[in-house]
């Protein structure tokens, strides 16, 4: 393999929209997958903006690049998928019929360990380190949006109907409803922040926002507009006033989920179901095939996916001491986590236990 390394600021447009081409034509190959945006060139020059160590693998064969790998590495040689913590999709980019070699990847990126939790399916030469795999539910709206509406009637009746009956309770009891797919107020952008910051506390998780780098990533995103990549604040409005939003990302097909929030003072009216039945219903009139909801159990997703991907997380290692030391630090963590997410008998009591510390932070 032909493999250069570059920083962010050194990928040549050509390289860019080779990459983009890659992704725009993914599905006509059977791999809708590497349409994701969060493997995009525009999320790994972002990241590049707001986190040290980013860079770009470019593989080329007979001179034309064939693959596209970001990553992140620091000066030991760890390596980590772009943006891992809030990244919800990863892998390599590449053109039909491509394989490689791991080892030699890595080895020419200078990694002596990779690590990933969101990986794609498909990328067998990454797999083979995987410790589990997890769903991640999708909204399929390729058909539009009145055949998706009218296939979660059938498969949850009571469900939608709620929900719907819901939406006209808070346009009565609340003030006009209308719905706005593409927000462009950096002020919306900051409320639907500071509900997600009071969320996360308030369930005793810890709070994304108060990272600076993902707070400037996402305001970075906001702005950034292409016609195959855009990040898209959706807002739900009663009376002028926003009761729940969504800041996501979309490429041409794909439209990923990624932070959804709503104002507690309208809980009542489930004003978060509401706004992804919106969003599915703009994305689908904007000829988006899917809206990912990304991993994670949550019962709002069961209610509304039609299917599930598969995500796999591990990682890609080379006989080197510090990727032997790294696993052994991250894998019992990962272990852990897992055994309790996966177990309702510890991942209730848990999440009750979080929760109520959560509480007690949110008084303080």
């Amino acid at each position: 393999m032909d493999i250069s390394v570059y920083r962010p600021g050194e990928l040549s447009a050509a390289d860019r929209a080779a990459w983009t081409a890659m992704q725009s034509k993914a599905h006509l190959h059977g791999a809708e997958e590497l349409a994701n945006p969060f493997l995009s060139p525009e999320f790994a020059l972002a990241v590049g903006r707001c986190r040290r160590g980013v860079r770009i693998a470019v593989i080329r064969e007979d001179g034309e690049p064939a693959a596209f790998f970001p990553f992140q590495r620091t000066a030991t040689g760890v390596g980590r998928a772009v943006g891992l913590g809030v990244s919800d999709c990863q892998g390599l980019v590449h053109r039909p019929g491509f394989t490689w070699d791991a080892q030699e990847l890595l080895r020419a990126c200078g990694l002596a360990v990779w690590e990933y939790d969101h990986l794609v399916a498909g990328q067998e030469p990454f797999e083979a380190g995987a410790c589990g795999t997890f769903p991640s539910p999708v909204m399929d709206v390729d058909q539009g949006y009145d055949v998706y509406l009218s296939e979660l009637r059938a498969r949850s009746p009571k469900f939608t109907r709620t929900t719907l009956a819901k939406e006209r309770r808070l346009g009565r009891d609340a003030g006009s409803v209308h719905y706005v797919h593409d927000e462009r107020d950096p002020a919306v952008l900051g409320t639907l922040m500071g509900w997600k910051s009071a969320q996360y506390r308030r369930t005793g998780r810890s709070d994304r926002f108060a990272h600076a780098w993902i707070t400037a990533l996402v305001t970075r995103l906001f702005h950034t507009r292409s016609d195959p990549f855009a990040g898209i604040l959706s807002v739900l409005y009663a009376d002028g006033r926003p009761v729940a939003a969504h800041f996501g990302l979309r490429t041409e097909r794909v439209l990923a989920c990624w932070f959804p929030a709503y104002d507690p003072a309208y809980a009542k009216f489930s004003p978060g179901l509401i706004l992804h039945l919106r969003m599915a219903e703009a994305a689908a009139a904007d000829g988006i095939a899917h809206l990912d909801l990304g991993r994670g159990q949550k019962g709002y997703k069961d209610s509304l996916k039609t299917r599930e991907l598969g995500v796999s997380e591990g990682w890609v290692t080379r006989r080197h001491p510090v990727a032997v030391g790294h696993r052994a630090r991250r894998a019992p963590v990962r272990a852990l986590r897992n055994a309790v997410q996966s177990r309702p008998e510890l991942f209730e009591p848990a999440d009750r236990i979080l929760k109520r510390m959560g509480k007690i932070r949110s008084r303080r």
